[in-house]
């Protein structure tokens, strides 16, 4: 078919949605191809994951942000220069960077805009647990968005004894899921964290699951003690 024969169809799926490319290429094309035969433009919001890339992963912000490059880091395997499958390497992209950042959707269509850098290593929150906390010799891991910031809860979960991990693996002992996320479980897809963790669970390991405002309960609970 003719962009012509689908111009309507493409903007009765993009409209009032946010349209994920990976560089501003689809995005161009779209606009260009669009104005060139006289037909409207689809509206959508548009997030770029190689801006997204930029600012997730300090290894890629000023290099080697192309899809076959940062799939490769993420473990995402693809047909390169198949349309499909490129989509689809973009949405896996920005899915690995909101698991990686705990920065959501939302916050994201804003982030891309501001500048590049890393000077505070915001995004690396391991933290080693304070030996007199009670809950020393737990690993916990935080998935999802939360209301505070990683770093801040990360600081309260040292305080409290644990030792904070960016991933899963058979030592984690504690998942902490935002409670936004818990809401949209119903008809959504788990985080992959969320669900390894299930799966280590099915397989006999020992781990609690909590909810952010559960977890901090808990550390406010630790403070009054």
């Amino acid at each position: 078919p003719t962009l012509q024969d689908i111009a309507s169809r493409i903007c009765s799926y993009l409209d009032g949605r946010i349209a994920v490319c990976h560089t501003h290429f689809d995005r161009v094309a779209i606009h260009q191809a669009c104005i060139k035969y006289d037909l409207r433009l689809p509206t959508c919001t548009w997030l770029d994951s190689a801006r997204v890339t930029r600012r997730a992963w300090e290894q890629f912000a000023h290099s080697g942000y192309g899809l076959a490059n940062v799939c490769a880091a993420i473990g995402y395997q693809f047909a390169q220069h198949d349309a499909l499958d490129d989509a689809k390497a973009a949405a896996h992209i920005l899915l690995a960077a909101i698991e990686k950042t705990g920065v959501d959707l939302q916050e994201w269509l804003h982030r891309v805009d501001q500048p590049l850098g890393f000077p505070d290593h915001s995004y690396k929150i391991a933290r080693d647990g304070n030996p007199e906390g009670a809950f020393y010799g737990e690993t916990l891991v935080f998935t999802g968005a939360l209301q505070i910031s990683r770093r801040v809860a990360a600081d309260m979960a040292a305080k409290i004894g644990c030792t904070v991990a960016d991933g899963i693996n058979r030592k984690t002992t504690i998942l902490v899921v935002g409670d936004q996320d818990v809401k949209k479980l119903a008809g959504h897809e788990k985080s992959s964290k969320h669900r390894k963790v299930e799966k280590l669970i099915a397989e006999g390991c020992l781990i609690k699951i909590l909810r952010e405002s559960d977890f901090k309960e808990v550390v406010l609970l630790e403070e009054r003690k």
